[in-house]
């Protein structure tokens, strides 16, 4: 393909306009461009669309060809059927728009899954908040999405890993207390929470319910259910949270110490 473009616009007034990069997308350092047309191989659909929405400068639009599925993910809404982790973030960084469905008898020989096409434009400016921690959040909450955020807030894995980052933070606000330049330094430290658990992991009602038992008593327990009461998240689900009803939480566990990243 690449010899057939070059043969093309050789010798043609356009054949100065043409730079043809010939690799892995995922791999190479991307241009500046400003628009990107693209129909992609469906499996490498997620970390092409982060890739492309971590590029700098930012781009203007891109229009994209993803499985149908997948597409519909990244636009769904809160109360949709498919919305999810996936469209919460990419809807955090960019608006996303359906464009038109593309069935499977449109190609020769047809696959065996409908596609769509799909615009997505940059937020700019960008929204003012720490990414990993927002992931952090947003990767709780949909472990379980139908499951109240009472619930998955008292599972034993999620409290484990919370209260290890409040005490580290707290270790790290005594050890920097003469500085408030450092403090604030303590607060954006990206690795608070990396303890190798995977909490993208769907955890299973029957385990959650043993686990709640595990922590009754629970003084950080108690102090993360007073965020979700104050705020009135508790008897809420996830499935149904607005991006802002998101920042609203992340912002009420942060400033009760409590962090995801």
């Amino acid at each position: 393909m690449v010899l057939e473009l070059q043969r093309r616009f050789q010798g043609t007034p356009f054949s100065n306009r043409l730079k043809v990069i010939q690799g892995d997308v995922l791999k190479c350092d991307l241009p500046y461009f400003d628009i990107c047309v693209a129909n992609i191989p469906y499996q490498i659909s997620s970390p092409l669309t982060f890739k492309l929405l971590s590029h700098r400068p930012m781009f203007r639009c891109a229009v994209i060809m993803f499985q149908r599925e997948f597409a519909m993910r990244l636009v769904a809404q809160p109360g949709d059927t498919l919305y999810c982790r996936l469209g919460v973030n990419t809807q955090l960084l960019a608006r996303v728009s359906h464009l038109l469905k593309v069935g499977k008898n449109n190609f020769r020989p047809p696959p065996k899954v409908d596609s769509s096409v799909v615009r997505i434009e940059p937020r700019k400016p960008q929204p003012s908040v720490n990414f990993k921690e927002w992931d952090g959040l947003v990767r709780i909450c949909f472990n379980r999405k139908n499951k109240t955020l009472g619930s998955i807030f008292r599972q034993k894995s999620v409290l484990s890993i919370l209260e290890k980052n409040y005490k580290t933070l707290l270790a790290l606000q005594f050890s920097q207390k003469g500085s408030s330049e450092n403090k604030e330094m303590a607060l954006n430290v990206s690795a608070l929470g990396d303890t190798g658990e995977d909490l993208s992991m769907e955890i299973d009602d029957d385990e959650m319910e043993v686990e709640d038992v595990e922590t009754r008593g629970s003084e950080f327990k108690d102090k993360v259910l007073e965020v979700l009461k104050q705020g009135g998240f508790e008897e809420k689900r996830s499935s149904k949270l607005t991006e802002a009803d998101f920042m609203h939480l992340l912002s009420l566990f942060n400033k009760a110490g409590i962090h995801f990243s």
